[in-house]
């Protein structure tokens, strides 16, 4: 049996891997996909204190209560940042971190800094947008391949839509602090999906084994629109 926290991106909640636990489980795996603070189930709590340090003090803090060890840590997009940050403050509980379409930053740098400069300017002017300034209302849909997040089936769009929650601006304005050695001997595996704009793959993980990198021919959430081509990626992890 594998242990796997799921992690979701920004404007969603732990709901979006719905159609991946069950496979997950399914399989014989223990799952989490906890919903972060102010999005998802938990958007009541949504205020403009909320930043990537609250993200990854309750992703270290679900680990360290519920003890944890061996876990497969999965990020999706913004998770990225987290999967990185809790790596780094509880190396010896994580066997393997995955970046699922997700931002992979490097110390000192926020999520502002890894995403283009025009999706960061683009959202800030939906914060300023939106009334208030720090909350940052979730992404329109545009036209098909890109739909809304990747997702392009109309009952799916609704149901997805139904789910979004305004994110933080601190969350994509904190920067992360990577500064454990020891987190660097944990593998890394990217999964990359159709049409997605980002960095670069270096070579070599931090632990020097070559990168790995694996593709799906499908949408940015592709838990939703491929979950069992993700599932199966997942399950490859050893």
């Amino acid at each position: 049996m594998s242990l796997y926290v799921l992690v979701h991106g920004a404007w969603h909640g732990g709901a979006c891997w719905d159609r991946t636990v069950p496979l997950l489980e399914s399989a014989g795996h223990q799952v989490h996909a906890p919903s972060l603070t102010g999005l998802g189930d938990r958007a009541h709590l949504l205020g403009p204190e909320v930043g990537l340090d609250t993200h990854v003090e309750e992703v270290v803090g679900l680990i360290l209560a519920e003890d944890l060890t061996e876990v497969i840590l999965v990020g999706h997009s913004y998770a990225g940042m987290i999967v990185s940050a809790v790596t780094d403050r509880v190396p010896e509980r994580i066997s393997h971190a995955l970046y699922v379409e997700a931002l992979v930053p490097a110390d000192g740098e926020s999520a502002a800094d890894v995403l283009p400069v025009y999706q960061v300017e683009f959202m800030i002017q939906l914060a300023e947008s939106s009334g208030d300034g720090w909350r940052i209302p979730p992404l329109p849909e545009l036209p098909p391949p890109a739909g809304l997040f990747g997702v392009t089936d109309p009952d799916d769009v609704a149901w997805l839509r139904g789910t979004l929650s305004d994110q933080p601006l601190r969350t994509l304005q904190q920067p992360v602090r990577l500064v454990n050695p020891a987190a660097d001997g944990v593998p890394r595996t990217h999964i990359h999906c159709a049409g997605g704009e980002r960095r670069a793959v270096p070579p070599l993980q931090p632990n020097g084994e070559p990168a790995v990198v694996w593709e799906l021919d499908t949408g940015h959430d592709c838990m939703i629109t491929d979950p069992e081509g993700l599932t199966a990626l997942l399950l490859r992890i050893p």
